[in-house]
């Protein structure tokens, strides 16, 4: 506890004195504009320090909105290919190229944790998935990325189809908190209530990572909840990361159910799969728009290079409103 509080201590001090810097740029900012008329070489440099500035404002405000609980946290993010063979598989494998791109865009770390492969033989050599899991490690990056949680739907011409027909798939998006302590997640997990399997970590085509069983897959019984890890190199490390990302989906799901539990107090009820939350349309026209803010890009390919900035932002305020 006192750790907690020392920690959010140390946090609140950094913010004091963020905005203590930029409250004096500010000042030095006005005395360089009432002499830079005079100078055009200083007005330059006056408009390059405003910009950054605005940059740096823009980025502590948007921390602002990030104030529920488990903001601040690391993020498990996991895609799963929807229904549709080869083009679903495809699909998933652009979306996760999208966020990897995105992660490194804004300076995230992230590591894959699972995959499972599907079918080879896409466009540009792509190798399909059915799922994925990848943690992103960064301050704030459940907080950025939680509304990302949804269906995506693209419509485009199948790569896969000989007669160049016009074809929709689906994906979707899950995102959750991971937690450093797992005690902070107020939900309790009985060792009878979890089902632990070992088995060999596999790449592309089918082929062993390693010939030892180091990958774990850990199934919560009650829930019927699955969480794996491969990535690490020993059971016990595998072990550890599976039960942080199962812990990451039972919050999620206790999110849910009270989502749920106030959709139904207020009227409303609608089913959390069936939210399609962004359209990627590459055929007959190009266009990204995003079902529930109303933002919409042209510059199809620079969204699917990762390009999300404007989207995330708009989810973040239109949310905390």
């Amino acid at each position: 506890m006192a750790e907690a509080v020392g920690k959010e201590i140390s946090e609140l001090e950094q913010k004091i004195k963020i905005f203590d810097n930029i409250e004096k740029e500010l000042l030095e900012i006005k005395s360089f504009l009432e002499i830079s008329t005079k100078d055009e070489k200083l007005a330059g440099e006056v408009e390059k320090k405003i910009e950054f500035l605005a940059e740096k404002i823009e980025k502590e405000s948007f921390e602002i909105f990030l104030s529920e609980p488990y903001d601040k946290e690391d993020a498990i993010l996991q895609i799963f290919a929807g229904a549709g063979g080869r083009d679903a598989q495809d699909w998933a494998t652009m979306l996760q190229r999208m966020y990897e791109r995105y992660f490194e865009r804004k300076g995230f770390s992230y590591k894959i944790l699972e995959q499972s492969f599907g079918e080879p033989g896409g466009p540009d050599s792509r190798i399909g998935i059915k799922s994925v899991t990848i943690e992103i490690s960064s301050p704030f990056a459940f907080g950025f990325l939680k509304r990302e949680a949804g269906v995506h739907r693209l419509v485009r011409i199948s790569p896969f189809s000989s007669q160049n027909l016009r074809h929709t798939s689906f994906a979707q998006v899950q995102v959750f908190p991971k937690l450093k302590d797992l005690k902070e997640f107020e939900i309790e997990i009985k060792p009878e209530e979890i089902d632990i399997q070992t088995f060999r970590a596999s790449g592309p085509g089918g082929q062993y990572v390693q010939k030892r069983e180091t990958a774990v897959r850990i199934i919560h019984v009650p829930t019927k909840i699955q969480a794996s890890c491969q990535s690490e190199r020993s059971q016990a490390q595998n072990r550890k990361k599976a039960i942080q990302v199962l812990y990451g989906k039972l919050y999620q799901l206790k999110q849910q159910e009270f989502q749920k539990k106030e959709k139904e107090f207020k009227g409303k009820i609608q089913a959390s799969w069936g939210n399609q939350i962004r359209s990627y349309v590459l055929h007959p026209y190009r266009l990204v728009k995003d079902l529930r803010t109303g933002v919409e890009s042209l510059d199809t390919e620079g969204v699917l290079d990762g390009d999300l900035d404007k989207f995330i932002q708009a989810e973040i305020k239109i949310f905390r409103r």
